[in-house]
């Protein structure tokens, strides 16, 4: 049982970091009547994306095969064959955003494969959630006071601090063709702009205050 008076405060925080991670996809496939063909292709395709993520070391920090999908395409009536497609999807997760536009140029010129991303995000443990939490905490605590000092009374004790921040969501980035790419004679270029990460955290907390004084 709490004895006096008690106040029940939400505190928050927003902060706008900028982003640690940066995700994108890239997916080979092949179309052919021969389903042996679809295989070879698709293979050959996979090696050299392969080759180009070796070679983009150390700015890749990880990459992970998705679905491997191969399937017949068939006439509208009945289960003849006619083609056979497939694909093989990776997800790239890069740290080193001064090459990213460049290594997606690179994927997105071979034969027969999609790029889609990037996608920018925080990692788990990034110290931007923990400043998050520590602003909510201080910021609960003031709410606490001010209303404890409206009533003429003092913060005494925590009672009880819950998290109620939501999961952070990633976010996609803004991206565009610089000019002087391939029209003048040079490499293509591409701009990526890291869009900020919105950091958000939320606290519930209950203090006892010292007796107000109401008269």
């Amino acid at each position: 049982m709490v004895d006096g008076p008690v106040v029940a405060v939400r505190g928050e925080a927003y902060r706008e970091v900028p982003p640690e991670l940066a995700r994108f996809a890239v997916t080979a496939t092949a179309r052919d009547r021969s389903r042996e063909a679809v295989l070879s292709r698709l293979a050959e395709r996979a090696a050299a994306v392969r080759v180009l993520l070796d070679a983009a070391e150390p700015a890749v920090d990880r990459r992970e095969t998705g679905d491997l999908r191969v399937w017949p395409q068939t006439r509208r009536s009945g289960e003849r064959v006619v083609a056979w497609h497939g694909s093989v999807a990776t997800t790239v997760t890069v740290t080193d955003f001064t090459a990213l536009g460049e290594l997606m140029l690179r994927l997105a010129d071979q034969d027969q494969v999609e790029i889609a991303g990037p996608w920018w995000s925080l990692r788990p443990d990034s110290p931007a959630h923990r400043d998050a939490r520590h602003a909510a905490i201080a910021d609960a605590l003031a709410r606490a006071r001010e209303y404890a000092a409206a009533l003429g009374a003092r913060v005494t004790a925590l009672l009880e601090l819950a998290d109620t921040g939501p999961a952070p969501q990633p976010m996609f980035a803004r991206a565009a063709f610089a000019d002087g790419g391939a029209e003048s004679g040079g490499p293509p270029e591409l701009d990526l702009d890291p869009q900020p990460q919105t950091v958000h955290a939320a606290v519930e907390a209950r203090f006892t205050i010292s007796e107000p004084v109401l008269g």
